[in-house]
């Protein structure tokens, strides 16, 4: 079973955006980040957990039982509905990698379970926000 977390960190909302993942797998950590110019935090949160799938599909393959984490209550509550008002087609571009998996189960955790990805989308933020000095 590989775990996977993912994070998005925004400055001002909407603002620049950092995106953070770790993958847990065999012992072994694998730890991403990525930016997006401008984003409010919920377009983030879908844009990090995006990433994080479709880095675990690169590397990990398509037979992988995962448990997903994130600390954004809208993700987690739309990915078990299958529904997000405002965000349907940040969605159905995550449930498309989602449903490339034989099994994810998603979970909702504190920001401070998701301490690795919350993290790495600080970092992600804090380059960003370097380069556009």
């Amino acid at each position: 079973m590989i775990k996977l977390y993912s994070d998005a960190a925004t400055k001002g909302n909407p603002g620049p955006t950092g995106l953070g993942w770790l993958i847990v797998a065999g012992g072994k950590q694998r730890q991403q980040s990525a930016t997006l110019n401008r984003a409010d935090n919920h377009h983030g949160e879908f844009a990090a957990a995006t990433a994080a799938f479709d880095d675990l599909l690169a590397n990990y393959g398509h037979d992988q039982v995962v448990m997903f984490y994130t600390d954004s209550r809208l993700l987690a509550d739309a990915i078990g509905k299958g529904y997000a008002k405002h965000y349907q087609p940040e969605l159905d571009q995550l449930l498309e990698r989602i449903d490339a998996l034989p099994t994810v189960v998603t979970q909702w955790v504190s920001e401070s379970q998701n301490h690795g990805a919350h993290s790495l989308a600080n970092q992600a933020l804090q380059r960003l926000l370097k380069t556009e000095h």
